[in-house]
């Protein structure tokens, strides 16, 4: 089972550069997770809203038009799908999109980011608390769990081009990174890092303005995490560095089905 996880960074502006259709036939993704779609559902176009072989689940903020919003793509039809965490505060951004299925439960979800100002940056650790007191409910309940998404912040130094630079920017300040120990603490393995503890130079996100993309000066900020009792499982992941649409690039994982 593939599962591809991306922020594309406005799903309909991707299409019209005829980017989204060819990249689905291409790598063929048994579920594909898509973050910061800006739009609601009604919006699509017939032939993104509905693709031939999937279902397809849409959130988009409840006040805010043409941000955030979060969507899956899936053959197989999930047992359930629920919409955000269960608090209004972060449900209105359309942020989450949970998924069950017999052998998983996955969790597409489009973090915060932290720029502009205090209270946003409040508002991103606050989202970080609330979302692993609900994934560790999952958890508990025997739940096997894989969550993905943009994440919105570099967890070491290995997974930015420029550290030291940044060390005072939201996307790098350590209590967020200090986020990320916690979720590995509590018993989620990042595939990625897991699999390639040492690879250098593999970023998923590039500044646009300062076309930083060219020069491959990123940040890693789009993850798999998978609880431990699912690890067993992951055959491999790949960051898809050479595909186009977006500021960030998809990210795959394998599983053994």
């Amino acid at each position: 089972m593939k599962i591809i996880s991306w922020n594309i960074n406005g799903i309909r502006a991707t299409h019209n550069k005829k980017l989204f259709l060819p990249f689905i036939e291409k790598t063929k993704p048994d579920i594909l997770c898509l973050q910061e779609t800006k739009v609601e559902e009604s919006q699509l176009p017939q032939e993104i809203a509905k693709i031939k072989g999937y279902y397809s689940y849409f959130a988009s903020p409840t006040l805010k038009k043409g941000y955030s919003g979060v969507a899956i793509y899936t053959k197989e039809e999930p047992e359930k799908i629920e919409y955000g965490i269960g608090n209004h505060e972060f449900d209105a951004e359309g942020r989450v999109i949970v998924a069950y299925y017999p052998k998983f439960t996955l969790l597409n979800v489009y973090f915060p980011n932290g720029g502009g100002g205090e209270k946003r940056l409040k508002y991103k650790l606050d989202f970080y608390d609330a979302f692993l007191v609900f994934v560790n409910k999952l958890k508990k309940n025997g739940n096997k769990i894989i969550f993905c998404g943009d994440i919105n912040t570099a967890h070491e130094e290995i997974d930015l081009a420029r550290p030291k630079e940044n060390e005072n920017n939201t996307g790098f300040l350590p209590e967020e990174r200090a986020w990320i120990d916690e979720v590995i603490a509590h018993g989620y393995v990042d595939v990625f890092r897991d699999l390639h503890p040492t690879k250098k130079d593999a970023y998923t996100f590039w500044d646009m303005k300062s076309h930083a993309r060219d020069r491959n000066v990123g940040w890693r900020l789009d993850y798999f995490f998978v609880s431990n009792n699912l690890s067993a499982k992951i055959k491999s992941t790949n960051i898809l560095t050479d595909e186009l649409g977006s500021d960030h690039c998809p990210i795959s994982l394998s599983l053994e089905p």
